[in-house]
């Protein structure tokens, strides 16, 4: 590609990064620090810039994958063969998992159809740190299978009805959080759904990144969480950002790893079980989903799709007339389709397809056409606004 078609498709580009008001003198010193810290993955050549001029004598800066390298390691947006792609680290000291999944991030962002725009460097790059740790604890975070129960270190939580689950004071949210999800800090399994565990695991990842950099609001979140619990609707509303829509889908194999996701179960019958209305997942990086259930066995966008394709199987009506899921028929037919080529080929067509609408249940699969990621936590752009209780 010239140096002519390079600037057009950049400039009719919708996806990568882009770093929003830039000054426009200081413009080509952003582009080159961006280029250094990019050094840090290797992947100063990978990646190209344009400078796009906005009315206050200021530019957005956007910058995206070079298309040979787009087509060699993310062809179709398609970022789950990352890791394979990319390939292990030259240097010894870069031989490590953080830093392998900070790298996938990066190209994973750099490559997106969506565009990820930042205020300036250090909020994009601590936008790469959280969604690192986000990843790395979602690796640890291991439950008991029980969807309806609710329990946590009693150490480091009390229940109250209203606000719900509450830091006792003085216990620092951090390890409170990894005491909850990740069974080596107590040598113990706690009782809670898929979903809120996806906000502790999110959570935990911002917390972090607030210690290393923005201790303030670290101490803010600590006060707010010994008040009341953040959770479901609110706490996407709070913390999270989705991007894709219905009218338009991100690709299916298009997963930056920290993102929170849905599975949907296309079964209307199966679907009424608690628990089984769908599955919420962290996508940890390297083509692999969350699994809290078994953590040693997480999941493929394959594995997930024949999983939910079998809870129509293993649904059942109790002695007291309640639908329940028979797990120990799912895993049957889980590993008969598994090891039956035609039959996973049948089940993946029918299922790696973009679900239907609310309500609807039809010819769609269990892919969902969003995710969700966190706001900004940096010192300079924070965009976190905590609510008041």
């Amino acid at each position: 590609m010239n140096c002519s078609s390079a600037w057009l498709a950049l400039q009719t580009l919708e996806g990568g990064i882009e770093l929003t008001r830039t000054p426009a003198d200081q413009a080509d010193r952003l582009g080159a620090q961006l280029s250094a810290d990019l050094r840090e993955w290797g992947l100063q050549s990978a990646v190209q810039t344009l400078s796009v001029p906005l009315e206050d004598n200021t530019v957005a800066l956007l910058a995206c994958l070079r298309p040979e390298f787009q087509q060699a390691h993310m062809p179709g947006h398609d970022s789950l063969n990352l890791r394979t792609t990319l390939g292990s680290a030259d240097q010894a000291d870069h031989a490590n998992e953080a830093w392998a999944l900070e790298r996938e991030i990066w190209v994973a962002l750099l490559g997106s159809p969506h565009r990820f725009a930042f205020r300036d460097l250090e909020a994009l790059k601590s936008h790469v740190r959280v969604r690192r740790n986000m990843a790395l604890a979602a690796r640890l975070t291991a439950l008991a299978f029980k969807t309806e129960a609710a329990e946590r270190p009693e150490a480091d939580w009390h229940y109250e009805e209203e606000p719900g689950f509450i830091l006792k004071p003085g216990r620092p949210l951090i390890n409170a959080l990894i005491a909850a999800t990740q069974p080596e800090a107590t040598g113990k399994l706690y009782d809670f759904s898929c979903y809120r565990a996806t906000e502790y695991v999110i959570l935990l990842g911002i917390a972090q990144e607030l210690q290393a950099n923005h201790p303030a609001l670290l101490a803010r979140l600590q006060q707010l969480n010994e008040r009341h619990a953040v959770r479901s609707g609110q706490f996407h509303e709070v913390f999270l950002i989705e991007y894709g829509s219905m009218e338009a889908p991100l690709p299916a194999r298009f997963y930056v790893p920290g993102d929170r996701l849905w599975f949907r179960n296309p079964d209307e019958r199966s679907s009424d079980v608690t628990g089984y209305e769908g599955s919420w997942v962290m996508y940890m990086g390297g083509g692999l989903f969350s699994n809290f259930w078994k953590r040693d066995a997480p999941f493929t966008l394959e594995s997930k799709a024949i999983e939910i394709f079998h809870w129509k199987d293993g649904v059942y009506t109790d002695a007291q007339g309640e639908l329940q899921m028979d797990e120990t028929v799912v895993e049957r037919l889980v590993a008969q389709t598994q090891a039956d080529p035609k039959a996973r080929a049948s089940v993946l067509e029918r299922m790696l397809r973009m679900r239907d609408p609310k309500g609807v249940y039809a010819q769609g699969g269990c892919i969902d056409t969003t995710r969700e990621y966190p706001k900004n936590v940096s010192r300079e752009h924070c965009d976190l606004v905590l609510p008041a209780f």
